[in-house]
């Protein structure tokens, strides 16, 4: 089993990984000290990418399954959370970069052009496995995000389209969640009532409140109507249907009853690991949006108000991908429904029972 030939330098090819980086400006024999950095800061970002579709790569392979093993469940769990150290690592890179002066940047950026980090195809396929949908992307220099790529990679871009996602997995997993329907306990109109009395007496403070002046009531009090009304639809299925048409959720009418069901009751046993994966799942959204919206500052820092190299508006196109690209918006969402924990449902001793172990369909 030990044959003592490996060594480290081979193993890693070591002389492979250091001959990757070729400065422009060393071509051009006119060295920018910083370019080498630039450099190693996006082959690094890109080898990032790679080990976080490994891991996506694997949970949705697991996910493909009808029924899921709880020893599964928490394998996918862990895989997540390692894409979420990943991802606090990205950000961290952009402290690195900015280590650069936007002078020194300008040494050498001219030199770049029309590359962008846009043309990155891994962090497009990696977008687009989570569940980013091409009608939901922002358009790049008024063109779809894929015309950006080198021809030879739309091809594959289209392949992954063309598979099942990230989101719509675990869509489908939410849909199997039991208890939804507890017998003898109608827990659906006991929680409505519950958040409803509870946004009408938000707006009771608002509407009575002497401190705010006339547009900041006027402000919130909208806001509140919008949300007891986005509440209300999620127990009339038309109404819900035409919410999510209109965009302002993506996930079924099933799914998003059983998101916010694992999310009051997370401390039963059997609905702890399916509350890890929802936390997993919105801490991979929250830290791509960090890392988006981090990047958007630094371009900013760097370019002011220039486009960027390749052609796009820079810091404002960045930004508005960050509000833009999230793909388990909906988990978020549901947190505008939450009442303290000492007002939800106590659940039937018979449910409780239920829930005290993972439930099995066998």
């Amino acid at each position: 089993m030990f044959s003592g030939k490996m060594n480290y330098h081979d193993y890693l090819h070591i002389d492979k990984l250091l001959s990757c980086q070729v400065p422009e400006s060393d071509k051009r024999g006119k060295t920018a000290h910083d370019e080498m950095l630039f450099i190693i800061v996006h082959q690094v970002y890109e080898l990032w990418f790679k080990q976080i579709l490994t891991e996506v790569n694997s949970v949705l392979e697991i996910f493909k399954s009808d029924h899921i093993d709880e020893k599964l469940m928490d394998l996918i769990v862990a895989r997540l959370q390692r894409v979420v150290e990943i991802q606090k690592l990205l950000v961290d890179q952009v402290r690195i970069m900015e280590t650069m002066t936007p002078l020194d940047f300008l040494e050498f950026r001219d030199m770049l052009i029309p590359a962008s980090g846009f043309q990155s195809l891994q962090f497009r396929v990696l977008e687009t496995k989570l569940g980013l949908k091409r009608e939901n992307r922002l358009k790049y220099n008024q063109a779809d995000y894929d015309q950006s790529l080198k021809p030879e990679q739309r091809p594959h871009m289209r392949t992954a389209e063309g598979e099942t996602n990230l989101f719509e997995r675990v869509e489908k997993w939410l849909e199997r969640t039991p208890f939804l329907k507890m017998r003898g306990f109608d827990f659906w109109n006991i929680y409505k009532k519950t958040v409803e009395d509870s946004l009408i007496a938000d707006l009771n403070i608002i509407q009575n409140n002497p401190a705010l002046a006339g547009e900041d009531r006027k402000r919130n009090q909208t806001i509140l109507e919008g949300s007891l009304a986005s509440f209300r639809a999620l127990f009339d299925e038309k109404a819900y249907a035409e919410a999510r048409d209109a965009g302002e959720w993506r996930l079924s009418y099933k799914a998003i009853h059983a998101a916010l069901l694992i999310q009051l009751y997370r401390d039963q046993p059997a609905l702890q690991l399916p509350f890890r994966l929802i936390t997993a799942l919105m801490d991979v959204d929250e830290w791509f949006t960090t890392w988006r919206y981090r990047h958007a500052l630094m371009a900013k820092r760097m370019l002011g108000s220039k486009v960027g190299t390749g052609g796009s508006s820079g810091f404002q196109y960045l930004k508005d991908a960050t509000d833009k690209h999230k793909v388990f918006q909906d988990l978020f969402q549901l947190t505008t429904f939450f009442v303290p924990r000492s007002k939800i449902p106590v659940l039937p001793a018979e449910v409780q029972r239920e829930l005290g172990f993972f439930y099995s369909r066998s």
